[in-house]
């Protein structure tokens, strides 16, 4: 059956050309309803850390969640059906937080910051969704039997390598922790005011609900997992060395293993709301 439904109109620069196309609306209004794309392995390594570190982390709103453990996800996405069959690599590092508002509450994983090797996704999830995304260069990784290594760059400095070693497949429904609630993924969103610097334009926090009805896990994997954030100097990455270096210096407590997961389809994130 077709789809008839149609995307709000929506205006991002340079606007003087008309309505934008992006993941939440395609030419001529068009939903992408992803049911079938995209196609996505995510390599993830957890350890535990200082949860005072992490408490200064947290923005505004937020405090540690129920533990304190570090999520580092290298993420690589084939046939993305908002960009016509093409794909880009993300990497991402969060940990459980609460999130207490004057209207709203949500528990779940604070994503800190998330690198894309593409412009476009960068740019639509900055701006329309609240994400903290910035670029690097994710290149493919290395898979070699049970063994799959990720790296990560910027005009390149590689800040990041992760390693995952013995890696078995297990039953998906083994993977997920019981007893733990989770809301979705909660962000803070951080627009500055254009000649009033200092002064946000926007800054709150933001929920990306859980719910991902055509998600399938076609394959899930368990083994070990150890990473490095290499410490960089500002000639180094200029702009993200601040960044690097916050997640360099975390203690490394404990690491608690590795995961890898494929799927297929997901969500177009037109539920993303602000939490007040």
């Amino acid at each position: 059956m077709a789809h008839t439904e149609t995307a709000p109109d929506m205006l991002r620069m340079p606007t003087c050309f008309g309505l934008a196309t992006g993941p939440r609306r395609g030419p001529g209004g068009r939903i992408f309803h992803n049911i079938d794309s995209p196609k996505s392995v995510s390599h993830s390594i957890q350890f535990r850390s200082n949860p005072d570190q992490l408490q200064a982390l947290c923005p505004p709103g937020f405090t540690l969640g129920h533990a304190p453990i570090v999520t580092v996800t290298a993420t690589y996405m084939t046939e993305i059906e908002w960009l016509a069959g093409r794909g880009y690599n993300t990497l991402g590092a969060s940990f459980p937080v609460v999130f207490q508002g004057d209207r709203d509450y949500a528990e779940g994983q604070f994503l800190t910051v998330l690198w894309e090797n593409l412009t476009d996704p960068i740019l639509t999830g900055r701006e329309e969704l609240g994400f903290a995304k910035i670029y690097c260069e994710l290149p493919e990784p290395r898979v070699m039997g049970d063994s799959v290594d990720c790296h990560a760059s910027w005009l390149g400095f590689k800040f990041l390598d992760m390693s995952l070693t013995g890696m078995t497949e297990i039953d998906p429904a083994t993977a997920t922790p019981a007893g733990v609630r989770n809301d979705g993924t909660l962000h803070y969103k951080y627009m500055p005011r254009t000649g009033d610097w200092g002064t946000p334009d926007a800054a709150y926090a933001v929920l990306t609900p859980a719910a991902t009805p055509h998600r399938q896990v076609t394959g899930t994997w368990t083994g070990q997992g150890e990473l490095a954030f290499h410490p960089a100097r500002w000639e180094d990455m200029p702009t993200q060395y601040q960044v690097v270096n916050g997640l360099a210096d975390l203690e490394i407590r404990e690491y608690l293993g590795a995961t890898t997961v494929r799927t297929i389809g997901a969500k177009d994130l037109s539920d993303q709301r602000i939490l007040l």
